[in-house]
């Protein structure tokens, strides 16, 4: 059965006072997603669980003001995902300075990056095509970028998103979606994310020997280190809560995970490969990351104090979900041993990552 273009709804305004849409993608698994043109957020993705219960695996906020005011709840993230150091970088012999926003440094690309920007929406079959214009020198970088992240849900419930970007002046880009796990099932959906740190019975596992060490300020140190012998090592599924609770130092100086993994090389850049698979013990849902992108920061919102709720009124806390977000790693701008983030006229950024369902195909991750 072909697959049915996917229908929307008011969700309120924009902090500008334009009108925001809610999109909402269904799969006949019985996995649907819900899309906010505004910072083009995934805002619900229901999901069946091993019963065949459905919950929203990803944190939701009631309205717009809650997600403008939100530390990036699932939305796409951009020009430059992750950090940038002393909010400054050189390209070609140029020095180009950022808006800083995150003590001294340069966070998501900028206190008015993407996730604040109202995406203008194409509908298509089984997809939702959004797209957004930033024009150069747009939060310092250079550049007119044209954007286009597509959402396209498949018929075995997985959920792909497809960026797209070219620009008119040499520049630097790297595009997320920041969404907040928990495949217990959140309070947004009426499931069963009812307390702090809800995540920590959650098994990870991440196709990664290497991590990036971070200073105090969440800037990498350098090269990567392996993560054997450390609480790093999600080599083998292992309990979010395990890592957590480990004296380490990086650990113990972010307050939990909010590091990046340097992905396994892919065998074909194009191809995405299996990056991180989450497994929820209680309800035997599955999440399997798959991407084309050399590296995937893992934050276990660790700043998350109450002060932001869903719409069933649960405030969320710490460790009440884990994001998985796929990029080029931090500081690339800066940093000439790792893959290069540059876009230039004439090229085409491209970059794939599916969200995958296993336990709902019986297949295995």
């Amino acid at each position: 059965m072909p697959a049915s273009p996917p229908h929307s709804s008011p969700f309120g305004h924009a902090p500008d006072g334009r009108p925001v849409e809610c999109w909402r993608l269904e799969s006949a698994t019985g996995v649907a997603a819900e899309i906010l043109t505004y910072g083009g957020t995934l805002h619900a993705l229901h999901v069946p669980d091993t019963a065949g219960r459905s919950d929203s695996v990803v944190l939701s906020l009631p309205d717009v003001l809650s997600y403008a005011v939100s530390p990036y709840f699932g939305a796409l993230v951009g020009r430059y995902a992750n950090r940038i150091g002393g909010a400054r970088f050189l390209l070609d012999g140029s020095l180009h300075r950022l808006p800083a926003n995150d003590r001294g440094h340069t966070l998501h690309g900028g206190p008015d990056g993407f996730h604040h920007r109202l995406w203008e929406a194409q509908p298509l079959p089984g997809a939702l095509r959004l797209t957004l214009h930033s024009p150069d020198g747009d939060m310092g970088f250079p550049g007119a970028l044209d954007v286009s992240a597509t959402y396209a849900l498949g018929e075995d419930g997985t959920l792909a998103l497809d960026f797209e970007a070219r620009t008119d002046r040499t520049t630097v880009v790297n595009l997320t979606n920041h969404a907040y796990f928990n495949l217990a099932g959140t309070p947004a959906a009426g499931g069963g994310a009812d307390a702090s740190g809800a995540i920590l019975r959650h098994m990870l596992r991440i196709d990664a020997d290497g991590f990036l060490p971070v200073s105090t300020e969440s800037i990498p140190w350098g090269p990567e280190q392996r993560v054997a012998g450390t609480p790093f090592d999600f080599t083998r599924p292992r309990a979010l809560g395990d890592g957590l609770r480990a004296p380490d130092p990086q650990v113990k100086s972010a307050d939990g995970y909010d590091h990046c993994w340097v992905l396994r090389k892919a065998a074909d850049p194009a191809v995405p490969r299996t990056a991180a698979v989450l497994h929820d013990p209680d309800s035997g849902r599955t999440l399997e990351v798959r991407t084309t992108e050399p590296g995937i920061q893992v934050y276990t919102a660790n700043q998350l104090d109450g002060t932001l709720a869903a719409p069933g009124g649960h405030r969320y806390g710490p460790h009440d979900a884990v994001c998985l977000e796929t990029q080029h790693l931090p500081d690339s701008p800066n940093r000439r041993e790792y893959p290069s983030a540059v876009l230039r006229p004439g090229e085409v950024l491209r970059s794939r990552t599916e969200f995958r369902f296993p336990h709902l195909t019986g297949g295995r991750s």
